[in-house]
């Protein structure tokens, strides 16, 4: 028997898997299909918790847009079919369809309404867009998402919006003619389509440049291009309808059409300059036309022009041509290919594609081979001579940026380079010219830009500050005194003309060229220094608005606050005007010099007592009256060797404190100042150093100094420390002269990496 249910046991368990389903079939491996119908169902339920549960789908937006969708609909729908309501009910039904089909007699209904006006043909239109708004809600939900950032476009969105608008145009027109048979006109449509071509012509669009460049890449030259390629091609457009008459008889050649993206490149080497007025007249569309008014009524009318104004007593028709003009301005773009490059076009654009991705040694490669293939083109070597700048500051390589500068010299030499090409050629050279310290050099490449483009009114100002620069002030005033003779409204031209006027000790005639060329607003105004040295004026002038132009000059960047106005900062450091020997964490320092305070005062006695002359008076225009001399002995972190043997046990105390020798913002030296003398409120250059005055000589009443608005004497032998990047003012009323000893050292928070890499001041 054991036998047997042993059998049947295992007969039963052999034939459990060929066991039918409840239906009859099997499913496949095995398993029912009700099984795989419950994973399923159970899988669904799940997803739809899921769903509810995280909040993935935004079902009150749902319900709105298929509400909205409704509503437009019916409304679009009986407004359209309410056209054919032939029996008067006031909307389209089956009777109405009976009428138009003939099946049925009209009936004769009393319309209530008011007759129709002469106006009533206009509705229309209205008819129209709503058939429009009913063909565009049907459409996909993305498209009227699209249209509704056309409406309304804001900064950078407005400029991609705008780029698909004329396409969305071209649609709606279609639309319309399929409704109403009506024939439409096609200059726009014809302006447009040309537009387009030539979109699609640029093979390195900005969006492309903007994912694929490396960190390797110009950044101000990439995001010059990104204004320049969308938002400057669609302002133009977008004011068509201003020149469209202009546009029918000058239409753009399919070879300019070509030279588009060429013409891109050299406004974006040129940096700084007109390109960044009307960069910033686009990104405010809102009021570009307001703009365009207010800086056209600054440049010279024809005769001829102001004589018809007059006659015709409004002053639309001259706003209009000035609009006009302005917008002939913006679509004027330089020109970088010759008729040559133009056949080799194709090869220059995917040189020049690698370097605008970044890809420098392959892009110089490529255009190495281009010039020695073509030696007389000019874009090829142009674009090595770029190459080989992007080479140099990516491998921060003087003797690469050498090679650059001498190709540049090529390209301006060869004998077909377009002119703009050679503009911009030359400028990019003087600059990396300057950037090498070769002022002398970048000097003659101004001066040669000016002798070739006289008319050019930023070259000439390029070339003022190649002088000031060189410390040619008397040149430099020479050369904005011919700008502003002929643009006197040049907002460049004045705040550096005002600046040497100062220089000069011309303080009062300054005030007026500084003050207006910061209110013109003009690029390359907005700058630290003028907004200095106008409050620097105007306080020497008795004028209390000094400090409503260092508020400004605060709050524009320029100043830490309206006390502390140095110009060369580490940001982060501790401000305060005066210190204490504790806080500095200098006190070795200070000990020994209060220690040693007479030995330090014999030395410098011994050089009064000279006739030798060693001491010079202070030459930075501080001073409003009397003397005050100066003896060196370091100067930017540099022992100066030959003043340290007069006065060797004052040196060999110093050098135990690098604090104050390692300096490079600093100095160490003697200060005699005699009476009668009044150092104006000034302040120093950096807040990277502190100032130690050591009293040898002072007289017991008389002299004081001013920081901030606290006022403090000197003592023989004591050591006072204020951080001078504050301003600060000096009276010496006494009956004899004052003597102290001034030690500058690093700010105690600079790190001695930051010690070891800032610049000497």
């Amino acid at each position: 028997m054991a036998q047997k249910k042993t059998a049947k046991g295992s007969g039963k368990k052999d034939s459990k898997p060929q066991s039918a389903s409840k239906n009859g079939k099997k499913g496949e491996g095995g398993h029912s299909f009700f099984t795989w119908f419950m994973v399923l169902a159970l899988l669904g339920v799940w997803t739809s918790v899921a769903v509810v549960w995280f909040d993935l789908v935004d079902y009150d937006d749902v319900l709105a847009r298929a509400k909205e969708f409704r509503y437009n609909i019916s409304e679009v729908l009986q407004g359209k079919l309410g056209a054919y309501d032939a029996d008067g009910d006031g909307d389209f039904d089956v009777e109405d369809a009976k009428v138009l089909l003939g099946l049925k007699e009209p009936s004769v209904v009393v319309d209530t309404r008011a007759e129709p006006g002469p106006e009533e043909p206009e509705a229309q239109p209205l008819v129209e867009e709503e058939v429009i708004e009913a063909e565009e809600a049907a459409q996909p939900p993305a498209e009227p998402e699209e249209v509704e950032d056309q409406v309304e476009p804001e900064g950078e969105d407005w400029a991609a919006a705008t780029e698909d608008a004329p396409e969305a145009e071209d649609v709606l027109d279609e639309q319309v003619l399929d409704a109403e048979e009506e024939p439409q006109e096609t200059p726009e449509t014809e302006d447009i389509e040309e537009y387009e071509g030539e979109d699609d012509f640029v093979e390195d669009s900005p969006v492309d440049s903007e994912d694929d460049e490396t960190n390797d890449a110009h950044p101000y030259e990439d995001n010059t291009e990104d204004v320049i390629d969308t938002v400057g091609e669609i302002v133009e457009e977008a004011l068509a309808e201003d020149i469209s008459e202009e546009s029918q008889d000058d239409s753009v050649p399919d070879e300019e059409a070509d030279e588009l993206e060429q013409e891109e490149l050299l406004e974006v080497d040129q940096g700084d300059g007109p390109i960044q007025e009307e960069e910033a007249a686009e990104e405010e569309p809102a009021v570009a036309e307001d703009q365009q008014v207010d800086e056209l009524h600054e440049e010279p009318v024809p005769a001829e022009d102001l004589h018809q104004d007059e006659q015709a007593g409004t002053t639309e028709a001259p706003q209009e041509e000035q609009s006009k003009e302005k917008v002939k301005k913006k679509k004027k773009k330089p020109k970088l290919l010759n008729k040559f490059d133009k056949t080799i076009k194709a090869e220059i654009d995917a040189a020049e594609k690698l370097r605008k991705k970044g890809k420098v040694e392959e892009a110089l490669q490529a255009f190495e081979s281009l010039v020695q293939r073509y030696p007389q083109s000019p874009r090829s070597r142009y674009g090595k001579a770029q190459s080989e700048d992007d080479m140099a500051e990516k491998k921060r390589s003087n003797d690469l940026l050498l090679k650059a500068i001498n190709t540049y010299r090529e390209v301006s030499e060869l004998p077909d380079a377009p002119a703009d090409l050679v503009k911009a050629t030359l400028k990019r050279r003087a600059e990396r010219q300057q950037f090498l310290g070769r002022m002398r050099g970048g000097l003659a490449t101004l001066e040669r830009l000016v002798q070739i483009f006289p008319e050019d009114i930023s070259l000439k100002n390029d070339l003022g500050v190649g002088y000031l620069l060189m410390g040619d002030n008397k040149n430099a005033k020479k050369v904005y005194e011919e700008v502003l003779a002929v643009a006197p409204h040049d907002g460049f031209a004045k705040v550096h003309y005002g600046f040497i006027l100062k220089s000069d000790n011309k303080i009062a005639e300054s005030i007026p060229f500084l003050r207006e060329g910061l209110q013109s607003g003009d690029p390359g105004t907005d700058d630290g220094r003028f907004y200095f040295h106008l409050g620097d004026a105007l306080q020497r002038v008795g004028d209390s608005s000094a400090y409503e132009w260092y508020e400004l000059g605060h709050q524009r960047g320029h100043f830490a606050s309206v006390w502390q106005r140095s110009l060369y900062n580490v940001d982060s450091l501790k401000a305060q005007p005066w210190w204490t020997a504790r806080e500095t964490t200098y006190t070795d320092l200070v000990k020994m010099l209060e220690k040693n305070w007479k030995t330090i005062r014999e030395e410098a006695l011994s050089l009064m007592d000279t006739s030798r002359g060693l001491f010079m008076p202070e030459d930075e225009n501080l001073r409003e009256k009397g003397e005050w001399g100066q003896f060196t002995l370091w100067q930017q972190g540099k022992k100066v060797e030959k003043s340290c043997h007069s006065v060797p046990k004052t040196c060999a105390l110093l050098e135990r404190y690098p604090e104050a020798t390692g300096c490079k913002r600093g100095q160490i030296k003697y200060s005699v100042m005699q009476p009668g003398t009044h150092v104006w409120p000034h302040t120093g250059p950096t807040n990277c150093r502190l100032r130690m005055h050591l009293g040898l000589v002072i007289p017991a009443q008389g002299c004081s100094i001013r920081c901030t608005n606290q006022t403090r004497t000197w003592e023989e032998g004591k050591v006072l420390i204020f951080d001078d990047s504050f301003e600060h003012e000096v009276w010496q009323d006494a009956s004899s002269f004052r003597l102290i000893f001034i030690v500058d050292v690093w700010h105690p928070e600079l790190t001695q990496y930051q010690r070891q890499t800032l610049s000497p001041i």
